[in-house]
């Protein structure tokens, strides 16, 4: 592990905490190839080619454990307010020895140190921790927050200190220790408790009990910790791809010998079809900033991209003919007929996220931001409207897919519905889904056999189920951070550096439907450095 020395890592661009790394060598500026490391001004970076979020909590945590395990100074693991780094518990009789050990140990380590002075949070400026001033005030701060800095060997991820570890110092008064700020759940715990091990998720919305345990391991702690609490969500929740190659020439030769009448531009266009490996890249944004997923469900038509391990737990490929119920309807180049079929795969959780292979997660995420502790779902309705009366001929796919949903809900249910939803994950319900078809099974069995986009589709991911949910007390409205990206749009270049530099948005969407062939190749150029640099990090699924 090599490490890199750049500036303006004392502060972090975007919520998510990660930044793409603003510097460049000088010109007088040469590094000597044996070196592992830039002579420049501001916290030094640890580099890691699986660099994640996850990974820098983690190391981060051992980097403080290590020292104070190696001095023998007792500490627990607090429910702390943050998702994304640790905070640990030292009672105040042991500060003296945590903090020379700490001091002692780290003065020759890259660690970026700051104290909490009050108790609603505010820290100094960070320091490093091989410096006096890093330390001044340190016999009187509240907690001293310490982090290492982690970036990919490309340069492009900054994960800086917010995934840190804290080491608060709670005060004995009489048979209990205080806590000296807030957390998740105790002001206070016994001073005599036992030593207990907790699981990582109760520590962290970010992971959860389907975190493989290298990630994310049990944690020493209280019994106070252990409780179950009222936003936990314990529940699994999987996440749902459907994926075409329409590079596949067998693929092709399946489509040619289909007949079937193609009724609009949009769905004749061959940029629906084409295979940008945007799937590769939202894998690495599941595992880069939702590692708390269970199982990824790839649906696919016979297809398995090559670059994909299979082996690896956490991924399968599910083919088309496993989930629909009339074998005749395939093979099918309808999105819609695909997504009326999801809720047949096998195994499937009844939570779960629905993305087409176009979509990212920006920034780290936790299934709070989908679902509620009980089970709701949120959906992000559009500032757009659908359009009134019934369908015609001069409807977008979307339009008569959403008007068709909108008077059988109205039908079903007396409601009547004026927004589609945002390009963002879907999360869905698996039961609203089997109702929904159960509800309305000829348009249901239209959608599925269509094997084209046709004016009788319904939209049943992107609308049906969710309002669907809804109406039956499963799904509630909420915002997303997020961000849709035309990829024809003359300005694509300034967007994407724009998403990148600000790295704000919880979800992304780089939708390709009307680009012509000759746009395809300098656009292909664009989308491949714009990736690599977001998401530098493989996932454990590629080959």
């Amino acid at each position: 592990m090599a490490t890199i020395s750049a500036p303006g890592f004392g502060q972090e661009i975007g919520p998510g905490g990660a930044a793409e790394i603003p510097f460049s060598l000088p010109d007088d500026q040469t590094r000597h190839p044996a070196a592992d490391s830039y002579a420049l001004d501001g916290p030094r970076v640890r580099t890691d080619p699986r660099a994640t979020p996850l990974g820098a909590r983690e190391a981060n945590r051992l980097g403080v454990t290590r020292v104070l395990d190696a001095a023998r100074v007792p500490y627990f693991t607090v429910r702390g307010r943050s998702d994304h780094g640790h905070t640990l518990a030292v009672a105040e009789e042991h500060r003296e020895r945590a903090l020379r050990a700490l001091r002692h140990d780290l003065a020759d380590e890259d660690a970026m140190v700051s104290l909490v002075l009050d108790p609603e949070g505010g820290t100094t400026e960070a320091a490093p921790s091989a410096t006096s001033r890093a330390w001044l005030d340190a016999h009187e701060a509240l907690a001293v927050h310490l982090a290492w800095h982690h970036s990919d060997p490309g340069g492009h991820l900054l994960l800086g200190r917010q995934y840190g570890c804290a080491v608060e110092f709670w005060r004995q008064d009489g048979d209990r220790l205080l806590a000296p700020r807030a957390n998740r759940v105790a002001w206070a715990v016994a001073a005599g408790g036992p030593d207990v091990t907790g699981p990582a998720h109760l520590f962290s919305r970010f992971v959860s009990p389907w975190t493989p345990p290298e990630l994310a391991p049990a944690l020493p702690t209280r019994p106070e910790f252990l409780v179950p609490t009222v936003d936990d969500i314990t529940f699994p929740v999987d996440l749902v791809y459907t994926w075409v190659d329409g590079n596949d020439t067998a693929w092709q030769r399946r489509k040619a010998a289909v007949k079937g009448e193609v009724y609009h531009a949009e769905s004749a266009s061959d940029a629906r079809f084409i295979s940008r490996d945007e799937l590769r890249f939202s894998l690495r944004s599941v595992h880069l900033f939702a590692p708390w997923v269970r199982t990824v469900h790839i649906v696919t038509d016979d297809q398995t991209p090559a670059w994909l391990r299979t082996d690896v737990p956490g991924v399968r490929v599910v083919s088309h003919r496993e989930i629909f119920t009339r074998p005749e309807d395939l093979p099918t180049f309808n999105s819609h007929s695909i997504e009326s079929q999801l809720h047949h795969i096998d195994g499937l959780a009844e939570h779960f996220l629905y993305l087409n292979d176009d979509m990212f997660f920006g920034r780290p995420v936790t299934p709070q931001t989908f679902f509620g502790p009980t089970g709701v779902a949120r959906y992000f309705p559009s500032r757009n409207r659908i359009p009134q009366g019934p369908v015609v001929e001069t409807d977008t796919p979307v339009d008569a897919a959403c008007k068709n949903n909108r008077a059988l809900l109205r039908q079903r249910f007396g409601r009547v519905i004026t927004q589609p939803m945002e390009h963002a994950p879907y999360a869905l319900r698996r039961s609203a889904m089997q109702e929904a078809e159960r509800d309305f099974p000829e348009a249901w069995a239209r959608t599925a056999a269509s094997r084209f986009r046709a004016m009788t589709d319904l939209s049943p991911t992107s609308s049906m189920a969710l309002y669907y949910a809804a109406l039956t007390g499963r799904a509630l409205p909420s915002s997303l951070p997020f961000s849709y990206i035309q990829l024809a749009v003359p300005d694509l270049v300034a967007r994407l550096d724009r998403l990148l530099i600000e790295r704000d948005k919880d979800s992304f969407c780089l939708n390709d439907a009307f680009s012509l062939p000759e746009e395809v190749e300098a656009q292909q150029q664009v989308l491949d450095s714009f990736l690599h640099r977001y998401f530098p990090t493989a996932s454990p699924h590629e080959r």
